[in-house]
């Protein structure tokens, strides 16, 4: 994996283009502000996700075929500062990324976008032995201010991102991303929900990380199926289940109950 240590210039100045239009449309997804989206509407929806559908025909940057965008928000006893930490952290990823393979991540480029270190676009690539023959990345944008914080990533073959090094067109990676936002709650302890284990000092079960609590909207796109098509209990279930246990995963980690 050295063909990605001394990218140039040209090749930074892609993947941040990239990275831009991976968060743009994240937020679109998120919103559904962007394209002609459809509410699903299933009973049994875990952690009160909204699920919406649309087709994607003719979109550049897009894999073609039917797309599924869950999200959902969650209060989160952690500070805005911690969660940011955490989530983006590549050493951590694997405690609620799935895609992580069971073991750390790698951060192979590091480009920052300001002087707070948080703000950046990283390519990341799976470091556990059984996954050698891995030919996907992480990509990553995270952005990070007093009033919020973004974590977006995507998946992103190895061939799509060298050629994107070389001087590539970002417009023709077809991607779709998934991430997180998270804004501090600004709400006093008499307002917090009454069975979290949130302490004072601003973190889970005692334990300290700046003050207040966090709500976390949590957003997966998913291709169902690569041709237009009707979405399937199989696939809402799918990512039902996705977004339940990517939840509780970062609720274990932070010691959080609930």
């Amino acid at each position: 994996m050295g063909t990605f240590s001394g990218v140039p210039l040209m090749g930074r100045r892609s993947m941040v283009r990239l990275a831009q239009r991976m968060t743009r449309n994240f937020c679109a997804g998120v919103c559904a502000t962007m394209h002609m989206w459809q509410l699903v509407q299933v009973g049994n929806m875990g952690e009160d996700a909204r699920l919406i559908i649309r087709n994607s025909v003719d979109n550049p940057g897009e894999p073609p075929g039917l797309v599924l965008s869950a999200t959902t928000s969650v209060w989160i006893p952690v500070s805005q500062q911690r969660l940011f930490d955490f989530l983006r952290n590549e050493q951590l990823r694997s405690d609620w990324d799935e895609l992580s393979h069971s073991g750390p991540m790698q951060e192979m480029v590091h480009i920052a976008k300001g002087h707070d270190h948080g703000n950046c676009v990283s390519l990341l690539r799976a470091t556990a032995a059984k996954t050698n023959q891995n030919t996907m990345l992480i990509l990553q944008e995270t952005q990070t201010d007093a009033t919020g914080s973004l974590i977006v990533y995507t998946a992103i073959d190895i061939p799509a991102m060298q050629a994107l090094m070389n001087g590539g067109d970002s417009a023709s990676v077809a991607i779709l991303p998934s991430g997180f936002a998270i804004v501090p709650d600004c709400l006093p302890d008499s307002a917090r929900p009454s069975n979290s284990t949130f302490s004072k000092e601003g973190g889970c079960n005692g334990s300290s990380g700046g003050g207040g609590g966090s709500l976390l909207t949590v957003g997966f796109q998913i291709l169902v199926n690569d041709t237009p098509a009707k979405l399937t209990m199989e696939s809402v279930e799918t990512v039902n289940s996705l977004i339940s246990r990517t939840i509780q995963r970062i609720k274990s980690a932070l010691n959080c109950s609930g």
